[in-house]
């Protein structure tokens, strides 16, 4: 992979994390700062489902977050943009579309070919 394509891959992202965590970071102070009192049971129970949901997409996000390092890590280790399982280059428009991914095309839709198959 060119360098100036790596150096495009890492800024998307170190901006997608940080902007990530900072919607982590809204919503833990929104939930520890918010003091609702509610007189009709149905309006808080909409509230913690919406809450419940809330929490779901950011542990989501938090593995995310997680991908995101270990990408940034094989940008500096130099296995950036290499395929997981046959070792190969995986295309520049694939990981600008998806600068997390570890599988080339062909290996991917193998794996969810196989996924399939498991699951009939």
């Amino acid at each position: 992979m060119k360098e100036k394509e790596l150096k495009i891959i890492t800024e998307k992202l170190k901006a997608w994390k940080e902007e990530l965590v900072q919607e982590a970071t809204r919503t833990v102070d929104g939930m520890t700062t918010e003091k609702a009192q509610f007189a009709d049971p149905t309006d808080r129970a909409s509230m913690e489902t919406d809450r419940n949901f809330l929490l779901r997409i950011r542990d989501r996000e938090r593995k995310l977050i997680t991908k995101i390092d270990k990408a940034i890590e094989r940008v500096e280790d130099g296995t950036f943009g290499l395929c997981d399982e046959c070792g190969e280059g995986i295309e520049f428009k694939r990981l600008e579309a998806r600068p997390v991914a570890t599988l080339c095309v062909e290996c991917k839709t193998r794996q969810e070919e196989e996924e399939k198959i498991q699951k009939s």
